[in-house]
Parts: structure tokens; sequence; C-alpha cells
């Protein structure tokens, strides 16, 4: 068997119990006033931003620490008009049946349809990817381990961190998605598109549908054992 190496844990931070409680207390608030928005403002966000977002999703947990993902950041209004195209073409398909009676029951109480002008209007979309070979340099070619879980752990680190920056998000999924390999300039026969992230600020008139407002309590999502 090969060796590896090991260094020294030496960046952890213990806190007193009060303490973190009070963080945990704190980060659960900071995660409360996240929410999906659909309408968003123009206003230009630095591109600084969100390259240091991106690099705080590429410290997630990944299979084999292989960080099989890419993230396509968009801010060209020409390749945003052509994702909108897109996707909005696949849209209509889906709320004119193809999503199904009970899908689209789901949906109505959060209000949503074929048209998306965010994907035009938001400042950035960001193209999430999976990657199926790859490793921890471009070089590699190796076979990827837990790709849908690594790649998925990295978007919420993402997510959070948009939001922990004073952005605003919103995941988009059209099914199917592959005209953002194309569209991005990305290696199909390696690549699969994940998800879609819009960021910026929310416009004046953003508002929140009350059905998303509602959480489960914890009770019904975990069990102390």
């Amino acid at each position: 068997m090969q060796e590896h190496k090991n260094k020294p844990l030496n960046d952890f931070i213990e806190y007193p119990h009060d303490e973190m409680l009070k963080r945990a207390e704190e980060f659960l608030a900071v995660s409360q006033r996240r929410h999906s928005i659909r309408s968003f403002s123009d206003r230009p966000v630095p591109k600084e931003i969100i390259a240091t977002c991106i690099k705080a999703a590429g410290t997630a947990p990944s299979g084999a620490n292989h960080q099989p993902w890419h993230f396509v950041a968009i801010h060209s209004h020409d390749v945003k008009k052509q994702i909108r195209d897109a996707a909005e073409k696949l849209e209509r398909s889906f709320y004119e049946g193809r999503a199904g009676e009970e899908w689209l029951n789901a949906l109505k109480p959060l209000g949503t349809d074929a048209s998306k002008p965010y994907l035009e209007h938001a400042p950035w979309l960001i193209a999430v990817f999976s990657q199926k070979k790859g490793g921890i340099t471009s070089d590699d070619k190796n076979t990827n381990y837990y790709v849908h879980e690594s790649v998925g752990l990295a978007t919420g680190f993402l997510i959070q961190a948009l939001h922990r920056a004073g952005l605003a998000t919103l995941t988009h999924t059209p099914k199917p998605m592959s005209f953002l390999t194309e569209v991005c300039g990305r290696d199909k026969d390696n690549e699969r598109p994940y998800m879609l992230l819009i960021a910026g600020y929310p416009s004046a008139d953003a508002t929140l549908p009350e059905h998303a407002l509602v959480k489960k309590p914890l009770d019904e999502i975990a069990t102390f054992i």
C-alpha cells in the first residue's frame, strides 16, 4: 500500500460550550435569512466577490479529494441571453404538460412559470458542472468517486458563501440541462451540468412566496438516538 503523508492539524479553533451554542444560533439566524428569490436587480456585483465565493465552494469535502466540479461564472449579457432563450424553451414544454400534474400542483404555491427573466437580468449566473474523471491536478484523468454527493456539497457551500457575502440566490435546474455544456464551452464527454445558480441583489419589489417560508420543525427532520 502506498504511504501517505500527514500534516499536523494546526488551524482548528475550539470554543467554550456557551460560545459554541452562540455561534451555532448565530449561523442558524443567518441561514434563516437566506431565501430563494425570482426578482433580481441588475446592480453590478464585482467579479472578485463571486470568485471568492467560488473559492469557498472549492473547500468542500469530496470523494478521494478529487474535487469533481467546475464553476462557470457568467457575466456576459450575450451568454445570459442564450441561456435564457434555451431554458425558457424547455420550461414552456415543462409547464405545458411534460412535468405531469402532480409536479405542477406542487409548484403552484410558489407561483413559478416558464418565464425566467432573471436569467438575463441578474448580474451573475454560475453554471455548476460535475466531472466524471479528474483528480487534484488539471492533468489527472482518474475516475472520480461520489461525484453527485461531492458536487452537491460544494454547491451548498457556494450558496451559503454568496448569502454570507450579502447576495441573493436562486437555484435553477432546467431539464435537460445539456444546452449549458455547449453554451459554456465545456467538455461534453467528461462534464455534466449539475445546476445553475442565479446571484445578485434583490430587486426593490422582490417578494417571497409564503409557502417557501414554511420549514419543517426539528423533530420532523432529525432523530437523536
